[in-house]
C-alpha cells in the first residue's frame, strides 16, 4: 500500500545546498518525490557552536515499509558522507521521518512522527510551506497549526530567496 511519507533534509557541511539537492536526487529512488520546499538557513539546535544548515522538507510516495525505508534512507546518509562522531554535531547530510501516513511506530530504530517535530521550527516552516494540512497522528493538529503555536524564539529560520 502506498504511503505519504514527510522528510526533513539537512546540512552544514560542505557544499550545503550540493548535498540537499543530492539528498532528494537520491530519495527519488524510494519512491516517488511530489514536493520539496524552499530551502530555509537554520541556526543549529542544541549543540550550537557548529555552523548553520540547510533545510528543506520532502514529500515522497513510497510502497516501502517503514523499517526498510529507514535502512534506505540511513544507506543514503552514509553513502553521502554522513559519519555519527558527535550527537547533534556537524553533518553532510540529515534525513529525518517525520510523517509515514498516519503511522505511529516506536522502536528502537525509529519513532515516527518524529518525537521533536513539533518544537523545531526549522522542521515545521518547510513542512507547513509544502503540506500545511499534514496532522500530526497523536497531537491531531496540522503543520501550520503546530507552526503557530511555536514560540518565535526558538531558533532562527530564514527562507532562501533565489532570483
Amino acid at each position: 500500500m502506498e504511503k505519504i511519507v514527510y522528510l526533513s533534509l539537512g546540512s552544514n557541511v560542505g557544499d550545503r545546498e550540493a548535498n540537499v539537492r543530492t539528498a532528494v536526487e537520491k530519495l527519488a529512488e524510494l519512491g516517488k518525490v511530489v514536493a520539496v520546499s524552499s530551502l530555509y538557513e537554520t541556526e543549529p539546535v542544541d549543540l550550537t557552536a557548529q555552523p548553520w544548515f540547510l533545510n528543506c522538507a520532502v514529500a515522497l510516495r513510497t510502497h516501502l515499509m517503514p523499517k526498510l525505508f529507514l535502512a534506505k534512507v540511513l544507506a543514503i546518509e552514509q553513502r553521502m558522507g554522513r559519519r555519527r562522531l558527535q550527537p547533534k554535531g556537524p553533518r553532510t547530510i540529515d534525513i529525518d521521518i517525520l510523517l509515514f501516513g498516519n503511522s505511529v511506530i516506536s522502536t528502537p530504530q525509529l519513532d515516527v512522527p518524529h518525537p521533536a517535530m513539533h518544537q523545531r521550527r526549522f522542521v515545521l516552516e518547510p513542512l507547513a510551506e509544502i503540506a500545511p494540512d499534514a496532522r500530526h497522528p497523536i497531537f491531531k493538529r496540522t503543520a501550520r497549526e503546530m507552526l503557530q503555536v511555536l514560540p518565535h524564539n526558538v531558533g532562527q529560520v530564514k527562507k532562501l530567496v533565489r532570483s
